[in-house]
């Protein structure tokens, strides 16, 4: 078989489409035989000289096949990267499209320098249809192979710098954290994205970055650095004036004006000779009517009515934020599942709180690492625990992170799932639960399950399967508050083993629970499980109680069997 294919590969006449025809099939059948690397790399060489054919369909489908088989022969495909690059100049948008993608699959450690610089150069003159994907791939990448922490931040100040506004807002984060972590150099990022920023306030994610940086790190802007080749020089005045700037800009976005409120009432600890200025500016929007930016106003103006002790405690750095594994985002938006995770995730859309981009979900699997045992664990942490920017990206790739909108909310009521009774006292819940949910031939009976019972709060199962579609179960959640004071952002996840089940969250009722079992919440979970596994799941509860943050967690593993099997 291999003596043919060689054959016909080496003695094709590639004058007319039908020699091209046949070149592509053969390729294909040494590609997918167990055939010498030899050939295999006879295969790619014949694609890479589609690459430079006249006919824009033939370069497609080289680009398309190559993308397919680059894994099976990485070596073989990384000897036609520079044919692969041209290709990003190609005027077709579709052929544009595959070799971009075709690029990032061939970055590794050894090229990672001159390929982020194609593709930058890419990012640059590219359609915005491009630039969100590129940019997003071109982060993941950087973090990936960076050679060195300096080379990784500017890098991606060049991103934001480059793609704009079109770059995703778990970018901004990215490159928070990022500085962060570079203590060394945390004098050079905030001076750098001083000097961006300065030069354009038109871009939200860059600004965003910048006044995060310059209100941890201000103090720095004043300081030598040695990275920097050129001497740099600014006062305090000066640096205020562009964050007032930015603060009254029309074109900036309310996220971005929060981050510059918190920014400047932070330099109040870092500057010296600037504390009227600074109480002037955090007082704009004292009157303003979006709420969230009345409300920062107002109260950071109280602060400078406290102790100066105080202040300086509330506003003192931030410690670094915890690592999260970033999901491999490809090409369309979507993310690749991560391999290392044993659960996938179902999650419901968070409120904007702090110094967070607006797009933000929290990674539950980081709570879950290891095998604990399933103990239920509390911690008592600040009211903004919703703050942590954790990514869910890589935890379930087809999960849709926005969440279903308000206004494609299900109708509990009209679920169909006789749970009419469940907005009454706890007790009635209680009993309702524990009855079967339906008895007629088309539904499986199973008996309702409370699966959390802590610190006052309860939290019910009742579930609904049908014989039609025996491997999907749908469950009922039924929260309710016995204790005196009422919940506030209570929120609600789960996570499955992704081996075996897929899990939906759709949007819950409400986020907030009355005292005294007045009220509930109700949220609905669907469960697929194609080869009726045992149903294991574990859960996360947040909430905000008396101005205190409770996180609480759970494995549950005794799931009724009429349940699963």
């Amino acid at each position: 078989m291999n003596d043919i294919l060689a054959q016909v590969a080496t003695n094709t006449e590639t004058s007319k489409n039908v020699g091209n025809a046949i070149l592509y099939e053969t390729c294909l059948t040494i590609m997918d035989i167990e055939s010498e690397s030899g050939l295999r790399v006879l295969a790619v060489n014949i694609l890479g000289r589609f690459l430079l054919n006249s006919d824009k369909n033939i370069r497609y489908v080289a680009l398309n096949t190559l993308l397919k088989v680059v894994h099976a022969d990485y070596n073989a495909v990384q000897r036609q990267r520079s044919t692969i690059v041209d290709c990003l100049k190609d005027p077709d948008v579709s052929i544009k499209r595959r070799a971009m993608e075709l690029c990032f699959a061939l970055i590794n450690s050894n090229n990672i320098r001159g390929m982020v610089k194609e593709l930058l150069a890419f990012l640059e003159k590219c359609d915005p249809e491009f630039k969100t994907d590129c940019s997003s791939n071109l982060v993941l990448a950087a973090e990936k192979y960076s050679p060195n922490k300096r080379w990784h931040i500017d890098t991606m100040m060049k991103i934001l710098t480059t793609a704009g506004n079109y770059v995703r807002d778990d970018i901004v984060a990215c490159l928070v954290q990022l500085v962060q972590e570079a203590s060394g150099l945390h004098a050079y990022a905030v001076q750098q994205l001083y000097k961006a920023v300065c030069a354009d306030i038109s871009q939200q994610p860059l600004v965003q970055v910048a006044v995060w940086c310059i209100g941890e790190y201000g103090d720095l802007l004043f300081t030598t650095c040695p990275e920097d080749d050129e001497p740099f020089q600014v006062t305090e005045d000066e640096v205020l004036e562009v964050m007032e700037k930015v603060l009254v800009n029309n074109n900036s976005s309310a996220i971005t004006k929060q981050y510059t409120i918190t920014a400047i009432v932070k330099l109040s600890t870092r500057f010296n000779s600037s504390l009227p200025l600074i109480r002037r500016l955090i007082s704009i929007y004292a009157a303003s009517l979006n709420a969230e930016l009345q409300q920062r106003s107002i109260e950071y103006g109280s602060l400078f009515k406290t102790a100066d002790s105080i202040r300086i405690g509330l506003l003192e750095r931030m410690p670094v934020m915890e690592k999260s594994s970033s999901g491999t985002t490809l090409a369309n938006g979507d993310t690749a599942q991560n391999e290392d995770s044993e659960y996938a995730n179902g999650s419901v859309p968070q409120s904007i709180s702090g110094f967070i981009p607006n797009k933000e979900s929290q990674n539950i699997l980081d709570l879950f690492e290891g095998d604990s045992g399933g103990l239920p664990v509390t911690q008592n942490v600040a009211p903004s625990y919703k703050q942590n920017k954790d990514s869910i990206l890589d935890l379930l790739g087809d999960i849709d992170m926005s969440g279903p909108s308000s206004a494609g909310r299900p109708d509990i009521g009209s679920v169909g799932m006789g749970l009419d009774g469940l907005h009454l006292n706890p007790e009635t819940n209680m009993s309702v639960l524990t009855q079967d949910v339906h008895t007629n031939n088309n539904i499986i009976a199973i008996p309702g399950m409370t699966v959390f019972n802590k610190g006052g709060v309860q939290i019910m199962f009742a579930f609904e399967r049908s014989q039609a579609e025996p491997t999907q179960i749908t469950i009922m959640l039924t929260a309710v508050n016995m204790n005196n004071d009422p919940l506030h952002e209570f929120v609600f996840q789960a996570a499955v083993p992704k081996t075996a089940f897929q899990l939906r969250l759709l949007s819950p009722s409400s986020n907030f629970l009355p005292p005294n079992g007045t009220g509930a919440i109700n949220q609905m979970i669907k469960v697929e499980n194609p080869e009726k596994q045992p149903l294991r799941m574990r859960i996360r509860v947040n909430y905000t109680i008396g101005g205190m943050g409770v996180t609480e967690q759970a494995e549950l593993n005794n799931f009724p069997p009429a349940a699963w099997q």
